[in-house]
């Protein structure tokens, strides 16, 4: 089951709000929380919901373990115990594959190469109790005593499929006492309507440009070799926003939901593309995912505490971790490199002249790297990737434009127009402005209303007969 669908909007969604709300006892409310999100896991994964529940129970042992011999050996080995299924899990689901292609590929063997369906969403959820257990250990948080509220806490469905990972200290006093108020409601709705919005209208729409720029996986990117140059520059950043709106739209709907049941969420993306930098960027884009490498492994690490030399190293470290993490695939590892080696540079030495320049220039220099980066990332086919990077230096024997290009553009100019502009905090701005007028608060309601109709309207349209409207982090 996926948010962006039909039956997901008019049915599952009010059939838990009706059973949340008429249940009165914050324990009540969690049951049902908890059932549904068990039932929304098991539409999709009927196997592995079986999974995630022993996964839970196993990392919630482990808790109580750190918890009562915090300070002792017992729960260090408790620790190292979580950690290593956690990671151990994820390692056999999701790289078990990749590591054996690549043996067979290096060595000229022919181990059999495991096929293994990769369960939906558990780089999420197998962060989320990492976190758990490692908080626990350092005393962070306290140790989740009741198995059923902390199955909840990893089960949650606005947030177990693609995020955003969900700390345990930022939600533990909700699970345990919470309330919503009709604020929470009027805002959480809004917040879903925005998601589904930049999803199917904004998202979905950009997906048939970048099919005719580069093909796509399924055709093994059939038209990337005969792109031009300015044909692969626009696919590229017709990626970069398709990935944006799909992911930011998924994270809207999960923060709204969230809202609604009274969990506050953290944000998880705050207009990146409005960065002056690639240390700016990272400071806006998948914001849990970058703090989340920045607090369990940077900083253990010693962070740049301990020399130039040993910081740099660390940040390597942490960015092939964080391409590795999206996915079992060398592009991935290629794209978690090509940002570590940016974000040294700027460390090193660019981040201050940047600072001395007109934002215009850093702005550039930052969308056009970032642009370049997110053509490696959709590129899991290396051969796809050469043909790409060949196309964008003409080096592919086409010419810079093409009348296929120049007619894709103009014929979806408005598209992309809104979307670059939307892509902006223009919305905050005009509400902020709005907001400074004499009597313009019933205005801004009814503007709101009307927009949240219109939006959720031609979404719901655009979903008829779609039957497969999977967000693009499903995948990782």
């Amino acid at each position: 089951m996926v948010f962006a669908d039909l039956f997901f909007i008019y049915f599952f969604m009010p059939l838990c709000m009706l059973c949340y709300f008429i249940a009165r006892s914050i324990k009540a409310r969690n049951i049902v929380l908890m059932v549904f999100s068990l039932v929304f896991y098991a539409w999709g994964e009927p196997v592995w919901v079986i999974m995630l529940v022993a996964y839970s129970f196993l990392n919630y042992l482990t808790g109580l373990v750190i918890g009562k011999t915090r300070g002792k050996p017992s729960a260090k080995k408790a620790l190292i115990l979580a950690i290593v299924v956690d990671i151990g899990v994820l390692g056999v689901f999701k790289y078990s594959g990749f590591f054996v292609e690549n043996i067979n590929a290096l060595f000229g063997i022919s181990i059999p190469v495991p096929d293994i369906r990769l369960p939906i969403g558990i780089s999420f959820y197998t962060f989320q109790t990492l976190s758990y257990s490692i908080d626990c250990y350092w005393g962070k948080v306290k140790t989740q005593k009741n198995f059923g509220r902390f199955l909840l806490y990893v089960s949650m469905f606005p947030q177990l499929i693609a995020g955003p990972i969900v700390r345990y200290s930022t939600i533990a006093e909700e699970i345990e006492d919470r309330h919503t108020n009709l604020k929470d409601v009027s805002e959480g709705f809004s917040r879903i309507i925005l998601g589904i919005g930049k999803k199917v209208i904004i998202a979905n729409s950009l997906s048939t440009i970048i099919t005719s720029c580069f093909g796509n996986r399924e055709n093994g990117y059939a038209g990337v070799g005969s792109v031009s140059a300015l044909g692969a520059l626009l696919g590229a950043a017709m990626v970069a926003l398709q990935y944006y709106y799909d992911f930011s739209g998924y994270s809207d709907m999960a923060i709204g939901m969230g809202r609604i049941f009274g969990f506050h969420f953290d944000e998880n993306f705050k207009y990146p593309y409005v960065c002056n930098s690639i240390t700016e960027f990272w400071r806006r884009w998948h914001i849990s995912l970058s703090t989340w490498f920045r607090d369990y492994v940077y900083i253990p690490l010693g962070g740049n505490r301990k020399g130039k030399a040993r910081q740099c190293f660390n940040i390597m470290v942490v960015w092939a971790l964080t391409g590795f993490w999206h996915g079992a695939s060398w592009n991935f590892m290629l794209w978690g490199v090509y940002f570590g080696i940016l974000l040294l540079i700027e460390k090193t030495f660019l981040l201050k002249g940047l600072g001395k320049m007109p934002k215009a220039v850093g702005h550039i220099y930052a969308l056009f790297l970032v642009t370049i980066g997110w053509g490696i990332f959709n590129f899991d086919d290396l051969s796809a990737l050469g043909k790409f990077f060949k196309a964008l230096v003409c080096a592919n024997g086409n010419p810079f434009s093409s009348i296929i290009t120049r007619k894709l553009l103009l014929s979806n100019i408005f598209l992309i127009l809104a979307a670059v502009i939307l892509a902006a905090p223009v919305i905050p701005w005009l509400k902020k402005k709005a907001a400074k007028k004499a009597n313009s608060y019933y205005f801004m309601r009814t503007a709101g209303i009307v927009m949240n109709v219109l939006i959720l309207a031609v979404s719901s349209l655009m979903l008829v007969n779609n039957t497969n409207n999977p967000f693009l982090y499903f995948r990782f």
